[in-house]
């Protein structure tokens, strides 16, 4: 700009007829400017439950900013950044991970929840793209279990109006369906931005009524696919929030889903929140049900929005405050 500058200074002196050929050269020998394209970098893990062949993908990330304006109670907000400063966390914002698993078993292939699907933003919606490099189409999709209808999870499910998965059963809770079809759905005791509500709830909905056609319903204590998946109901986050069990050949499995939504700060201390919770009290109430039984069977556990691949098992440091120990990568599976 500034040689750019100088030479236009210099030719003003000059007549018009210098002027304009020197103009168009510079037009003619200028690279066209190219937008950078959008970085996608969808990532798969392969690993097994017994005979069932799993994988973990990433549909991408988020940031939660500020760092710990999303997390409740506020008073205790200043012991949540000593936690995370001493673990050598970032500070400007906390990442939230979104992992989806999928199993296979010879022909029936099963997906659990289906992150963000088409959607402009560049870091969501990678899933589809590494679902296609293992070799799996959308219509080999069996069975496509939802843990709730927050975006992250229940958005892939529809693409343009349409079921993504057209061969698969679709599995929800009832309370998770009565929540968002009640004529006002209670988000009282929830500190999420109110503004965004209605928009959700009309979306969810609308998403509904299309899966409507393939959809089933799972109690609590369920099992289908020949009994190696599981569901249990884990309200709190949403009235019909489930987490899901799997088992093949001696082999356990817990997807834990937004039981936990931070590697840090949903294990230091199991009282503290997120403002997605919809009942933050009940959802503590799980997280201790949950954990404690984890502990006492030395489950191995897969988190929807834990750091990718997702895989680990639990610790306990004191009462009420423990540990995530991430499993090592093990590429020889």
């Amino acid at each position: 700009m500034e040689q750019t500058s100088w030479n236009r200074r210099a030719f003003l002196s000059g007549s018009a007829a210098l002027i304009a050929p020197w103009i168009t050269s510079q037009a003619e020998e200028a690279p066209a400017v190219k937008a950078t394209p959008p970085f996608r970098n969808p990532v798969v893990y392969r690993f097994h439950i017994g005979d069932i062949e799993a994988f973990s993908i990433s549909d991408g990330h988020s940031l939660i900013r500020p760092a710990m304006g999303m997390m409740h109670p506020e008073s205790d907000r200043p012991q949540m950044q000593e936690v995370m400063e001493k673990n050598f966390e970032r500070l400007d914002g906390i990442p939230l991970y979104v992992n989806i698993l999928v199993l296979r078993k010879g022909k029936e292939v099963a997906v659990f929840d289906a992150g963000f699907g088409k959607w402009p933003n560049p870091n969501w919606g990678w899933f589809f793209d590494a679902l296609q490099s293992v070799g799996i189409q959308r219509g080999d999709v069996t069975a496509a279990f939802l843990s709730h209808a927050h975006v992250d999870h229940i958005a892939g499910f529809v693409t343009d109006d349409a079921i993504t998965f057209p061969n698969a059963q679709f599995y929800c809770t009832q309370e998770e369906l009565d929540f968002w079809f009640s004529p006002e759905p209670d988000f009282s005791k929830s500190k999420r931005n109110k503004a965004e509500l209605p928009g959700l709830t009309r979306d969810n909905r609308k998403r509904f009524e299309i899966l409507k056609p393939v959809t089933q319903m799972l109690k609590d204590g369920s099992t289908v696919w020949g009994g190696d998946i599981k569901l249990e109901l884990a309200p709190g986050h949403t009235a019909g929030h489930a987490i899901f069990h799997i088992q093949s050949k001696g082999e356990k499995l817990l997807h834990i889903m937004d039981l936990v939504h931070h590697h840090l700060l949903m294990f230091a201390n199991v009282n503290w929140t997120i403002a997605f919770d919809h009942d933050p009290e009940l959802a503590v109430v799980t997280r201790k049900k949950v954990y404690a039984r984890v502990m006492q069977e030395k489950t191995r556990l897969y988190g929807f929005h834990l750091p990718w691949p997702g895989l680990g098992h639990l610790g306990q440091r004191a009462a009420d405050s423990y540990l995530w120990i991430p499993e090592r990568y093990s590429w020889g599976s």
